[in-house]
């Protein structure tokens, strides 16, 4: 049963300009592949065929995922009227393709297609609290905290299976580093890029992943704060089974956030170029 619904949202109380350009295209982006949660369901309904409960939660996140991808677009459609989201995702959606049809786990097990949804999580809930916190639209911030909230409990609702399998399969802690670590270099697969593509680019313009990754993300990292990533990674060294707090937690914090840094500045560099 879903937390919120769209219409919950007070839509009335948009606020155009507080609307921060910046965010207006990240917003479209991110519609395009929260609404693509339908296809994630299809994918872990197959790799989970014989399991009806988790098939049953995987359907229930499907469905909020989409609400996400709606909520957003409606917002996007609000700060930018020329913009359609509707065309937008259907372009998205003609070019970008999951793996309807795999049997198995792309990562190998089930346990570590559920640490690989453990890491998209902890990454949302992180990406909309900051967000949230970035904007001064009190629509925006409102949708941006709904969605946090959502994907937190996502991140337990996977991890509590994850944790169920993990018993059975009995990885050890080393290849769920691996895992965690693969899906978290990802981010700078298709995905995103193509999801920034369709939302903010003309079909007239041919898709560059390069380009693309680097327009999306230049603008995304710079709204995020050193605490956004001390928490994902306690969420992540939850995830792999290291203690969330401590001495190596924190370490890791501080060499993300640098590398967030450097990295931000790159893209930037690579966008000027």
């Amino acid at each position: 049963m879903k937390h919120w619904r769209i219409e919950d949202v007070a839509w009335d109380r948009f606020t155009p300009t507080l609307a921060d350009p910046e965010l207006i295209p990240l917003v479209k982006a991110a519609a395009m592949v929260e609404r693509n949660g339908t296809d994630y369901a299809i994918y872990l309904n197959r790799v989970f065929g014989d399991d009806p409960d988790f098939r049953q939660a995987a359907d229930y996140w499907a469905a909020e995922e989409v609400q996400h991808g709606d909520a957003l677009g409606k917002w996007a459609m609000l700060a930018d009227p020329a913009w359609n989201y509707e065309t937008a995702f259907a372009r998205y959606k003609a070019g970008f393709k999951l793996p309807l049809n795999a049997e198995a786990s792309i990562r190998g097990s089930r346990t570590g297609e559920l640490i690989a949804r453990c890491m998209v999580e902890t990454g949302t809930s992180s990406y909309y609290t900051a967000l949230g916190e970035a904007t001064q639209e009190p629509v925006l911030q409102q949708i941006c905290r709904h969605i946090a909230a959502d994907e937190f409990r996502h991140y337990k609702l996977f991890y509590d299976h994850m944790r169920r399998y993990l018993r059975r399969e009995n990885i050890g802690l080393l290849r769920r580093l691996r895992i965690a670590a693969g899906r978290i270099g990802e981010s700078e697969d298709d995905e995103l890029a193509y999801a920034w593509y369709c939302g903010n680019e003309s079909g007239q313009q041919e898709f560059e992943r390069r380009r693309c990754t680097a327009a999306y993300m230049a603008r995304a990292m710079a709204f995020y704060r050193f605490r956004h990533v001390q928490r994902g990674m306690g969420m992540i060294f939850k995830a792999v089974g290291l203690p969330p707090r401590g001495r190596l937690s924190d370490l890791s914090a501080k060499a993300a956030w640098w590398l967030i840094q450097w990295r931000r500045q790159r893209f930037a560099a690579r966008l000027a170029g």
